[in-house]
């Protein structure tokens, strides 16, 4: 079962990126792909969404699950197929632009062909949104393709970690379960010892592991959970004064608040709501 569309590509054109074509498949045990190196001078972004398959890498065949996903460069040999008793559905884009090389190589994903998404349900729904627009619109609105196909690379770029580093993904995964109510409680007191224990790890594990799973720390990611809530209260609660908004978002002090919402917005919490209260 497949769904595609190709488009042609575009030897001269000022975006960034653009597809050469985009689809779907699934429930095909037969399924398999062997092209010799040379074959295809386009880039390429496979995400499995269910069952297994499998793709060769170093020489190695390598089991890949939903979550994971295998990124080809221009020109490199491909072998992939889909496991027979559990076929993989699997979404993916070919894509091509002439400065792709340079970014993708400066994010390091030049280190592997296989990869694990921390999150990938963004990058399936982008590869969705991608593929209803090719279906809908050919390539008639290029800056709207363009800007779809980014999206595709962005989360990719963002959430891609090497399949050989995925060897804690059940503790990952506790991670991100935590992450909403964390959000929802940041404005409490941040007791790091206590967050560590609910995922069921060490205080340094959860530390080390949370920057991987959201690339920052989790005294980051409680400030700006404090400071979106805080941005909210400033313009729905207009008669509040600043000390109270402060005091609600978790800084006793109005001065420390004053000093983290300016270093991360650029402007105190007064200018802010006074900018922004009639908007």
């Amino acid at each position: 079962m497949r769904r595609q569309r190709l488009l042609p590509t575009l030897t001269e054109h000022v975006y960034f990126c653009l597809p050469e074509s985009v689809g779907w498949y699934k429930d095909d045990p037969e399924h398999t792909v062997n092209r010799q190196e040379g074959a295809l001078n386009n880039f390429s972004i496979h995400l499995i969404v269910s069952g297994k398959g499998y793709v060769e890498a170093d020489n190695e065949l390598q089991t890949l699950e939903a979550g994971d996903a295998f990124l080809y460069f221009p020109l490199q040999q491909q072998h992939y197929y889909s496991s027979a008793d559990e076929p993989w559905e699997v979404r993916w884009v070919h894509f091509y632009g002439s400065k792709l090389k340079d970014y993708l190589l400066e994010n390091g994903l030049h280190r592997s062909h296989l990869w694990t998404i921390r999150q990938w349900k963004p990058l399936e729904q982008a590869l969705h949104e991608l593929l209803i627009e090719a279906e809908e619109n050919s390539f008639f609105q290029l800056t709207r393709l363009s800007t779809l196909t980014y999206a595709v690379i962005a989360e990719f770029v963002n959430q891609a970690v090497p399949l050989s580093a995925n060897q804690h993904a059940e503790t990952t995964d506790r991670i991100l379960q935590l992450l909403p109510l964390l959000q929802q409680e940041a404005c409490k007191p941040f007791e790091l010892d206590e967050w560590a224990r609910q995922a069921g790890i060490s205080s340094y594990y959860f530390c080390k592991l949370f920057k991987k799973v959201t690339q920052m720390t989790p005294m980051t990611f409680v400030t700006l959970s404090r400071l979106q809530m805080s941005k909210q209260w400033l313009l729905e609660k207009a008669d509040v004064p600043i000390r109270q908004i402060a005091m609600d978002a978790g800084y006793p002090s109005t001065s420390y608040f004053n000093k983290r919402f300016l270093e991360q917005e650029g402007m105190t919490p007064t200018e802010y709501r006074e900018l922004y209260r009639n908007k």
